[in-house]
């Protein structure tokens, strides 16, 4: 399966740089590989022209699931995966606009993706481009007043362009988990209330995942909450917040390939 095939490369690239966020990589990689292999309006070919859709990853840690990913489409030789974190490598800990072929955006600061994104929407309207803009926050980074700020102003300026994917895996649950009657976390409810068309779906349920990404309002910009488990695939890794920025040992590579 290419999912199963991709998650053992990223294992690999991250065991032989000795750095990387897997955890987080495999709770997006379902949804990566839906949007550039059915959904986005972008190849190898046409990435740089004006008539594309645009896909900016805000979470930029999460990086080791675009490398793989774009490697896979064609964007850069998947030779080059074998250089991730290596002096002079083009891909880096974080994706560099300037370095790596196929990335929209550098980002890794959280809160400024979706902001980003904002921007390249409202830039497409004005020049009455009908291509669509794609971005890819975390639950975590979602408690960054620059996303509530970006999200109001989506809606104020009715940009149907663009979509937001939330990638749901409960990072927020450990930060604000207080116990309390009130979820913080609600992220349906406050998108509603900022005017946005709100969908939801399993994030590693690939034919969802689809089905929600083809989803749009002709008046209004989308959110898809997508439900994930952070290193979902492997045992020891699945909700673990000991993996969140951690490599796998020689030993370890070899066993959570074999669970592969």
């Amino acid at each position: 399966m290419k999912i199963a095939q991709l998650k053992k490369q990223i294992l690999t690239m991250s065991a032989n740089a000795k750095e990387g966020h897997i955890a987080s990589a495999f709770s997006i990689l379902d949804i990566l590989w839906v949007l550039y292999d059915r959904i986005l309006k972008i190849t190898s070919e046409n990435y740089k022209s004006e008539d594309r859709d645009r896909f900016i990853l805000s979470k930029g840690h999460g990086c080791l699931a675009l490398y793989v990913v774009l490697a896979e489409k064609g964007f850069f030789p998947k030779e080059e995966l074998e250089t991730f974190c290596s002096y002079d490598s083009n891909l880096g800990g974080h994706p560099d606009m300037n370095k790596c072929n196929g990335v929209e955006a550098s980002t890794g600061s959280l809160g400024h993706g979706l902001p980003y994104a904002i921007g390249v929407a409202m830039a497409l309207k004005i020049k009455k481009n009908s291509n669509r803009v794609y971005v890819l926050i975390g639950d975590g980074e979602a408690n960054e007043g620059s996303v509530w700020e970006s999200v109001l102003l989506a809606a104020h300026h009715k940009l149907n362009n663009l979509t937001c994917i939330v990638d749901n895996n409960h990072s927020t649950d450990r930060a604000l988990g207080l116990g309390f009657e009130y979820r913080v976390d609600e992220l349906t409810e406050k998108f509603l209330s900022f005017g946005w068309c709100v969908y939801t779906a399993d994030g590693h349920d690939q034919r969802w995942i689809e089905q929600m990404l083809w989803g749009q309002d002709n008046k209004k910009p989308t959110v898809v909450i997508m439900n994930t488990v952070k290193g979902k695939g492997i045992s020891v890794m699945e909700n673990n917040q000991a993996w969140h920025h951690k490599y796998p040992s020689q030993d370890e590579l070899t066993e959570m390939i074999e669970e592969l």
